[in-house]
């Protein structure tokens, strides 16, 4: 296999690192205002007013708006990941890892994504199963307070367009596409339907029985 020129590495890696630092000096208003929202506000509701904005910025450039934006408001998030556009952050304690990939539409709560996850199109991953009350019948829904947890998906797990994600996902699973987890899946699952439900494993039957 043929390898790129002496120095073609290196460049890339200048030309991106000049490219994030550009993107930092150009979101540094949004910061700003994040900032000062945030004193008002608090953090969440400030991130996702923020993430709302720059959501809509498209192509390259936005990825790399997001990306110096969310690199220094959320609680991790790698200079690696692709956040594309369209994707809406709700809670400020959410964590992206290395070469994760989140495509256009997502909206993501109390989250960590491990290492390497894709989440395709339009994935909705709240905080947890239990974000409102409902047990109490004489008060509206929206007035019951909630709990909310994070959902971890871990890592190399593949999420497919529209699924919702309500529990923890293994490592290296497959999730369908239009699927809503409702209770944890383990690692190496493939997953899907309503609720969703382990339809086989993506390990050797070997490797299952030695396990």
């Amino acid at each position: 296999m043929r390898s790129g020129p002496p120095g073609a590495s290196g460049m890339r890696e200048a030309i991106k690192t000049l490219a994030h630092g550009l993107a930092t000096a150009v979101v540094t208003p949004a910061l700003i205002s994040y900032a000062v929202r945030r004193r008002l506000l608090g953090a969440d509701r400030a991130l996702e007013g923020s993430t709302q904005a720059l959501a809509l910025v498209p192509g390259l450039v936005g990825d790399y708006l997001r990306r110096a934006f969310l690199s220094r408001v959320l609680a991790g998030c790698d200079r690696s990941a692709t956040i594309q556009f369209g994707t809406i952050f709700s809670q400020a304690d959410a964590r992206i890892e290395a070469n994760v990939y989140v495509g256009p539409r997502c909206h993501l709560g109390l989250v960590h994504l491990e290492r390497d996850v894709l989440l395709a199109s339009a994935v909705h991953v709240p905080s947890g199963s239990q974000t409102h009350g409902i047990d109490d019948l004489d008060r509206p829904i929206r007035e019951q307070p909630g709990v909310r947890a994070m959902v971890r998906i871990g890592e190399g797990t593949w999420v497919g367009s529209a699924a919702v994600v309500l529990a923890d996902v293994g490592r290296h699973c497959v999730i369908g596409a239009g699927a809503v987890v409702t209770a944890a899946i383990p690692d190496y699952a493939v997953a899907a339907g309503v609720p969703a439900r382990v339809i086989r494993s993506r390990r050797p039957a070997a490797a299952r029985v030695s396990s």
